[in-house]
């Protein structure tokens, strides 16, 4: 059912029908495509805001991808219709709108393109999609070809449909002078100062070929007719008609009918994408199909793709992990950084997260990140809820919600950077405020941050979560400006001693001091106020209600206070085990570790919209695997090894056929969630929500790095401090770190002495010394 070639760069699934929401996606600086092995698609572009060139049949949101998206009959999607003109038949690829039974199918999902190879008798029909590596366009290239001994006559049908444009203005016609179509509309406004921003937006889609077609058909109702999408009217007849939409809803639509001798094949180029004027089409048309243009631009895209990769290379006795860490891991975390996920206000946790995982990648890109954070940051010390990276961009949506988890994420953040990078210049880098034209230097913006951090707590010293923390739709804890977040403190905590540490690398001592003795005050506050007897509870209400505790019906353990506890060494060794063992009871399923449970069934109005999602979904006790990363790398910092690597292993699907089948979803991501809810809705448990934006993928890497593997940056080197899993005894790593290569051979020996070996000779210590270009054969006795 899933396949991967021997290199692991591409995955294949051969049924359309076992995991019909499989999926995978494309992306560059300007777009993203997210296309599932049916068909269906979501797009969205960048004008500067998220805008869409293929619709949904009524007006949608565009502003951001759903979890578990729907998909139905008109949904946005890219499909061929196939027919026999011999006999009638009639059957389409990838496989909907029709959705009849195929001979041979083959979905297969590329690091730069995504493919399908189906039949049906002796028609094959070959789809491709690239995508341009510098503008959103998409690049197609169809194949149809006759595999029998006999002649066949065929029509083939690309089928891309736009959707309902605009209730203002929509049309769409056939030009023969570009030998495609354009279909035209005007974004909907009601304030006439929006006019000036309107006027500028790419209202019109197009689809290029580079054959002229037998016919055509823009107009979407005259070709479905009586018939419907599985079997249209337009199609029934010998030729398209033609048509045109004005004021209807459009569709790209044209008919090719060839004969089709034995053995042999005809091939199909399209472009699909967003523009603003005719004439700017025109210039597309001349750049992709003159000149071997289009082949041009695929070689560029995969070279973009290719620039992604890790930095580290991986093989031990799993081999789905392999090829997971190898190819499709740094490559989602390729994704968030340069995409900041199509948005102009990332939210800052997200910003930065997303752009710690950048840092293992493009190392500059993410210092540039840490800087653009910082100039946004008020006098005060307080972060904003978004950061803005366009300059017409303004705070949307969540972020005009206020959150106070902000200040957290950047030390932590920036310790990967530094670890990684040993780039301790940054610190001392001068930058403004956005209220005040004072500079100060870096490490003096993070002490304000962290000063803000401290001032932001109650008599208890815990504290406040506003209307929110890490946790959006927590958003009714704390609104009256008294409730407090148990998981807040204890990162709070987390953050003074990660920037504590930092300081002492920099030989601020006094300044690392002042920090350390702040954590622990927090810590004792925790522990005071928050421990519950068995784990630690997630806050208390603005009416002095602790939730999150043993007494609850509903929502009584959630999973960050116990992370971010063995983060902060809040826990003693005592309240480690104990802690631990109630999330494993409580909280574990095959598919994960749930971010709270049981999960809630009703409003609760003083935690907020979190206990209105549907149970087990989201952050209402789903297999929330942002949450469950922070556990992981908790477990893997207070050294459980074994249990870490055992919840990390269940983020990936597989390797079985019934772990695949009930998260319907290949392994080339990590979603932001698998539905929870195991103990109350076993059905549903362990399905993929299908979203590939979550800042999941960075911590893993990170755990990975610093904790399974044990590699990770020191000032004077690398560390060597590995968690195997108890049971691998032959692990092989390279590992790419500050222009020098380290072949890694991890192996278990039956003697008392353990060495690490560098070229041959044991060292002193666990830190290897780095020199720039070198390589280096180690061998680390366990």
């Amino acid at each position: 059912m899933i396949n991967t070639t021997a290199n692991g760069e591409r995955v294949m699934l051969t049924t359309p029908s076992k995991l019909p929401k499989a999926s995978g996606f494309l992306w560059n600086k300007h777009m993203m495509i997210h296309l599932n092995c049916r068909g269906y698609a979501v797009a969205q572009f960048m004008q500067p805001e998220p805008a869409k060139y293929a619709h949904a049949p009524n007006l949608e949101a565009k502003t951001f991808m759903q979890p578990e998206q729907p998909y139905y009959a008109h949904h946005p999607g890219r499909f061929v219709y196939i027919k026999n003109e011999t006999t009638g038949e009639v059957f389409s690829g990838p496989y909907a709108p029709v959705k009849a039974p195929l001979d041979r199918y083959e979905f297969s999902v590329g690091k730069s393109d995504l493919a399908w190879k189906i039949q049906k008798g002796n028609i094959e029909l070959t789809m491709e999609l690239s995508l341009a590596p510098d503008e959103p366009i998409e690049l197609w290239e169809i194949k149809v070809k006759n595999t029998g001994p006999d002649s066949e006559q065929v029509s083939i049908y690309p089928y891309f449909p736009v959707g309902y444009m605009s209730w203002m203005n929509q049309s769409g016609e056939y030009l023969k002078s570009i030998n495609g179509i354009i279909c035209s509309c005007v974004t909907p406004y009601q304030k006439y100062k929006d006019y000036p921003r309107i006027k500028t937006l790419k209202d019109k889609t197009f689809f290029l070929a580079d054959t002229v077609p037998t016919s055509w058909e823009v107009n979407q109702e005259t070709f479905e007719g009586e018939g419907g999408l599985h079997n249209p009217t337009g199609i029934a007849q010998d030729k398209l008609a033609n048509g045109d939409a004005r004021y209807e809803t459009p569709a790209c639509i044209m008919q090719y009918r060839i004969n089709l001798e034995p053995n042999s094949s005809e091939q199909y180029r399209f472009l699909f994408g967003p523009a603003r004027t005719n004439e700017e089409i025109q210039q597309i048309k001349s750049r992709y199909f003159d000149q071997n243009g289009f082949d041009q631009a695929r070689e560029q895209y995969k070279s973009y793709v290719a620039t992604g990769i890790g930095s580290i290379t991986i093989d031990t006795p799993d081999s789905v992990l392999n090829n997971f860490v190898n190819h499709w891991l740094p490559r989602q975390m390729f994704y968030h950084g340069e995409t900041n996920r199509l948005t102009t206000d990332p939210q800052t946790r997200n910003y930065l997260q997303d752009n710690m995982g950048y840092g293992y990648i493009i190392p500059e890109g993410a210092r540039t990140t840490y800087l653009t954070a910082l100039r946004q940051q008020s006098r005060s010390g307080e972060m904003p809820d978004g950061i803005l990276i366009h300059p017409d961009a303004e705070l949307k949506y969540i972020n005009q919600v206020p959150h106070t988890d902000h200040c957290v994420w950047l030390p932590i953040c920036m310790q990967a950077y530094l670890d990684e990078t040993n780039d301790y210049g940054l610190l001392q880098e001068r930058l403004a405020f956005a209220d005040s034209d004072e500079e100060v230097t870096v490490a003096e913006h993070m002490d304000l941050a962290m000063e803000w951090l401290l001032k932001s707590r109650d008599e208890r010293g815990l504290n406040y979560i506003n209307q929110g923390d890490w946790c959006d739709p927590m958003n009714m804890v704390g609104p009256k400006g008294k409730g407090v977040s148990g998981w807040l403190t204890l990162g709070t905590a987390y953050a003074l001693q990660t920037w504590a540490s930092i300081c002492e690398l920099d030989q601020q001592h006094e300044r690392a001091d002042r920090f350390r003795q702040a954590a622990q005050e927090v810590i004792k506050a925790v522990n005071e106020h928050l421990w519950d007897g068995k784990w630690y509870a997630r806050g208390i209400t603005d009416d002095n209600v602790p939730f999150g505790i043993s007494t609850d019906s509903e929502g009584k353990i959630f999973l960050n206070p116990q992370a971010w506890a063995l983060l902060s060494d809040a826990a003693s060794s005592e309240q480690q085990d104990s802690l631990i063992n109630a999330v494993e009871a409580q909280l574990e399923s095959p598919y994960g570790v749930e971010m709270l449970g049981p999960p809630f069934s009703a409003m609760r109005e003083d935690v907020g919209r979190v206990t209105q999602k549907f149970p087990g979904s989201a952050e209402n006790g789903s297999i929330y695997n942002h949450a469950a990363a922070f556990y992981i790398y908790g477990l893997y910092s207070s050294g459980y090894g074994d249990k870490a690597f055992r919840v990390l292993r269940k983020m990936i699907p597989g390797p079985n056929e019934a772990d695949y089948l009930q998260r319907g979803q290949l392994p080339v991501f990590i979603p932001n969630y698998y539905r929870g809810g195991y103990k109350e809705f076993p059905r549903t448990a362990g399905r993929s929500s299908q979203l590939f934006n979550t800042g999941t993928v960075a911590w893993v890497y990170r755990s990975l790095i610093d904790g399974l593997f044990g590699i990770r940056g020191h000032q004077e080197g690398l560390e060597i401090s590995p968690q195997l899993p108890s049971d691998w005894n032959d692990v092989k790593v390279v590992r790419q770190f500050r222009q020098a290569t380290y072949h890694i051979h991890y192996k278990r020996v039956d003697q008392d002495v353990k060495q690490v070996l560098v070229n041959g000779a044991a060292i002193a210590g666990i830190i290897i010394p780095t020199k720039p270009g070198e390589e280096y054969q180690v061998v680390i006795e366990l």
